[in-house]
């Protein structure tokens, strides 16, 4: 932990309107309580030039410091914050000013909420957050236990101001309640998540008040309050099922079967109880499909051993060492098994998009860039209303993560709505009847990214952004001949990256749009000798 707290600092003043900043630079904030020769200035995003000091406003007055951090967790490492609780405001420092921009970018286009409720995120005046870190040690602890872990380590207790912080845990049992949960979430994976943090000694999962709940015993209260630290207000899946995290006034866990319902990892031998199956069987059969949708072991025996067993489900991403939010994993396996929950079976799966440009939209380019969320069977174009159109995706789910990532987009020119459809499949053309071209069938398309259980797609689904990813690039390809290629697409290329030997590629373009317009033109490019240029957004920088 020593060599995280070098380049963390954390600074917070709770319930004080007269909390002021001054500035010992123009391109530096320093907070401390005792100075007010410079009010806080609710800041123009629009006039303030990127920074990675982002200002986020309108905050619910019961906001926690591991909500705010989280904000900014998808998008690269958090080295620094400071909440201004009385304002309902917070700063937040971003490792990179790339990372910044991705997040102002994506959150342009998808409203940002911490507790249902709306935030608003911007550009600071300043380029550099500096904190009294004495403030409040609370806050301090938060940031370095998620450092710890967006570094690829555990938390640990090394630092003293942690420690103190986690000597207080009352008890070993966590008290787990799921919002907003579009997306099954299960004994299992709640076990993958929390086992970073400790030995899971017993899992009891219930329903109470139409909200899925958890009881989950660490072995010590430490790992508890290190869990709960990191991961209260963290969201399991992209945009949904949102961890609410607190103690429980138990201090241990009484399972009496060991079934999809509950768990006690140090008896294997309980009974699976009178009807329970030992494992639910649509879990069972994703997992079955393939063990690593959610980096799980192959073979369920880990299940019982001691701890678990398994890689977290909120996995370290390949770069910056940001933490990916199982933005993909999850969604595929819940996919994956066809799992819908009670309450949400009735979404068919089908999209209605909205705001097009009809000069210029085809189905074939609306298939390409949903496909990168699901894979598209159908789309029509309304014949009557050509700036609209529907998309069947495979089900509800993929359905469900395509309007999060695409809702809000800028797409030729126009930022294109995205909403779920009343209708239940998108109709064919009768035999014989010309529709322009305007409804393509994609059932059988050889371009589906998911079909394939255990694909590495279903692990790298990112918002777009300006940067993409490039795959099955031929040898003889050269870094010029890429960039002559996409800069032909429309827009400019700022970067460009060769890894993986010459197989893979990095290449940034000037904007969201325009790498929007460079992936539904270049994915699938024919590149020569069999070699089909594979497109997709990255969650890196260059």
């Amino acid at each position: 932990m020593e060599s995280i707290v070098s380049d963390v600092a954390v600074g917070m003043k709770r319930g004080s309107d007269d909390l002021s900043l001054y500035s010992t630079s123009p391109n530096s904030v320093t907070a401390n309580g005792n100075d007010s020769s410079k009010k806080l200035r609710v800041e123009d995003r629009m006039e303030s030039p990127p920074s990675r000091v982002l200002h986020i406003r309108k905050l619910p007055s019961e906001v926690s410091e591991t909500e705010v951090i989280a904000l900014g967790l998808p998008f690269g490492k958090v080295t620094n914050i400071l909440m201004l609780k009385g304002k309902n405001q917070a700063f937040l420092e971003l490792g990179t000013e790339e990372a910044a921009v991705t997040m102002v970018n994506y959150y342009t286009a998808v409203m940002p909420q911490v507790r249902n409720v709306p935030v608003f995120i911007q550009f600071s005046n300043h380029k550099e957050l500096k904190t009294d870190s004495t403030l409040n040690q609370r806050a301090q602890a938060v940031l370095q236990a998620v450092s710890a872990v967006q570094d690829g380590g555990s938390p640990n207790s090394d630092n003293s101001t942690l420690d103190s912080v986690l000597a207080h845990a009352p008890s070993p049992v966590l008290r787990i309640i799921i919002d907003n949960m579009f997306y099954p979430v299960t004994l299992d994976v709640l076990q993958q998540i929390f086992s970073k943090f400790g030995t899971v000694m017993k899992i009891i999962t219930f329903t109470k008040n139409n909200q899925f709940q958890a009881l989950l015993q660490f072995s010590e209260p430490v790992n508890a309050q290190q869990a709960r630290l990191s991961l209260d207000g963290q969201n399991i899946y992209n945009s949904c099922c949102t961890l609410r995290i607190d103690f429980s006034k138990l201090v241990n866990l009484n399972v009496k079967y060991n079934n999809d319902k509950s768990r006690d990892y140090t008896r294997p031998e309980l009974p699976a109880g009178d009807g329970q199956p030992a494992l639910d069987p649509a879990m069972a059969a994703a997992y079955n499909k393939d063990s690593s949708l959610l980096g799980t072991p192959s073979g369920m025996g880990a299940h019982y051993s001691n701890g678990g067993g398994f890689q977290s489900s909120l996995s370290l991403s390949q770069g910056g060492g940001a933490i990916n939010p199982m933005s993909a994993a999850a969604a595929a396996a819940a996919a994956a098994g066809r799992m819908v929950l009670s309450g949400h079976s009735g979404c068919s799966g089908v999209l209605l998009v909205s705001n097009l440009n009809e000069e210029m939209v085809t189905p074939q380019s609306l298939f390409t860039l949903f496909g990168v969320y699901g894979d598209a069977q159908r789309v029509k174009i309304l014949y009557n209303k050509k700036d609209s159109a529907l998309i069947q995706m495979s089900d509800g789910n993929q359905a469900q993560l395509a309007m999060s990532h695409l809702n809000g987009q800028k797409m030729h020119g126009k930022i294109i709505r995205v909403t779920l459809s009343k209708h239940q499949a998108v109709q064919l053309p009768r035999e014989g009847l010309d529709d322009q071209g305007l409804t393509k069938d994609f059932t059988n398309s050889p371009l589906h990214r998911f079909k394939k259980p255990g694909s590495k797609n279903f692990q790298n689904i990112f918002p777009p952004s300006a940067t993409l990813h490039l795959s099955n690039v031929p040898e003889d390809v050269t870094e010029e001949d890429l960039r002559l290629l996409f800069s032909n697409a429309g827009g400019i290329v700022k970067a460009f990256k060769f890894f993986q030997g010459h197989k893979m590629a990095l290449l940034q373009m000037s904007t969201v749009e325009e790498a929007i317009q460079a992936l539904m033109d270049l994915h699938n490019y024919d590149m020569g000798s069999n070699h089909h240029l594979k497109v997709s957004f990255s969650k890196s920088t260059i």
